[in-house]
């Protein structure tokens, strides 16, 4: 079974059809709740999901709260990974399915954002599956946690789902160009991270010169 999902990974059409409801809801769980989802395909798989729905190959109404659930509960495993675990998880070994990189990575973006990371990073690819892991080691109570986690599933699962459902019921012939659409998803998805690196460059390139300055 592995070894089909991992030849599959690479065409989402056939992916969504041979997973169906409770294997993408399982692929949803694993990639927000097990950091060796973090290469799963989440956005794209659900905007690829909500337009097979459009075509009545999946049930809608039962995809947003299956989705929902998953998201949530892979959330809250994240959490209590991290809460497990706690600065351990920054000393753990680089491996196959584990960059200690992605961990820094999510930990800087918690310090910056606090709490509204739970709901920013549900649409960003790797720190989605790392941000509830860092909160959980930085001790978030559980009640604040999952309330943001609550609103970050939804607003994630009923937006993806939602755009390729409503490209799948209005624009006649999208299905036939599925990678167009996954293709301009994932850039959305990467876009807030390669605003933030560059404003982060900018800032550093800035802040040479005045150091410099005051030395003279």
């Amino acid at each position: 079974m592995l070894t089909d999902l991992f030849h599959r990974l690479s065409n989402l059409p056939d992916l969504v059809q041979w997973a169906g409801l409770f294997g993408i809801a399982a692929i949803i769980f694993s990639e927000t709740g097990l950091l060796v989802g973090v290469f799963l395909p989440g956005d794209s798989l659900l905007v690829t999901a909500g337009l097979f729905a459009a075509r009545g190959y999946l049930n809608i109404f039962a995809l947003v709260p299956v989705l929902t659930a998953a998201a949530i509960c892979g959330n809250s495993v994240g959490y209590l990974i991290g809460r497990t675990t706690g600065p351990r998880i920054f000393r753990r070994e680089n491996s196959l399915f584990f960059n200690k990189k992605h961990a820094i990575r999510a930990h800087e973006f918690y310090e910056k954002y606090g709490r509204k990371t739970i709901v920013l990073a549900q649409f960003m690819p790797v720190i989605r599956t790392f941000a509830p892991v860092i909160a959980g080691v930085a001790g978030m109570e559980f009640r604040q946690f999952i309330t943001f986690n609550i609103i970050g599933a939804l607003l994630w699962i009923w937006g993806m789902l939602g755009i390729g459902y409503f490209l799948g019921s209005y624009i006649p012939g999208v299905d036939k160009h599925i990678e167009i659409v996954v293709a301009i998803v994932i850039f959305i998805s990467i876009l807030p991270g390669l605003i933030s690196g560059y404003r982060a460059r900018r800032a550093r390139r800035y802040e040479r010169p005045a150091v410099g300055a005051g030395d003279i």
